[in-house]
């Protein structure tokens, strides 16, 4: 094998390596995205439970006040979690291309090898076509 067939065969390894961790950050950045996503209307739920209603019989005031209170905590923890699933998905968004990347890479050098078992398979043929003709008489059996 040649050197520089080596050489492509360990930069090979190296990059299904990289394609490798490039895929498993995709993977998270998808797991990401999913428990933002959940979290988001598991707020969206809460928030839809503690809507004020008409009660028939008369409030505290202290009970308005702290349903208000909640209420209100509850849309800044959803306007939190939308920030959250926007970052996520941009997140998510850089992964894919990260993979894209990274397999364009592979498959580039997968190529250049491809390319260099040719050359090598090329330069064997030619050296076999180099040789003298062999002069051994071939008899039969008889």
């Amino acid at each position: 094998m040649a050197r520089s067939a080596k050489k492509l065969e360990r930069l090979l390894r190296v990059r299904t390596l990289q394609l490798d961790q490039v895929r498993a950050a995709e993977v998270q950045a998808r797991s990401k995205v999913d428990q933002e996503e959940t979290l988001r209307q598991r707020i969206a739920a809460l928030a839809a439970n503690v809507a004020p209603a008409p009660t028939p019989a008369p409030a505290f005031a202290t009970t308005l006040i702290a349903a208000a209170h909640y209420r209100d905590r509850l849309h800044q923890s959803a306007h939190a979690a939308e920030r959250r699933v926007a970052v996520a998905h941009q997140g998510l968004e850089s992964a894919r291309a990260a993979t894209r990347q990274a397999h364009r890479d592979q498959s580039a050098v997968e190529k250049l090898l491809v390319r260099e078992d040719a050359k090598a398979a090329l330069k064997v043929l030619r050296d076999l076509e180099a040789l003298p003709a062999g002069t051994r008489k071939r008899h039969d059996l008889c």
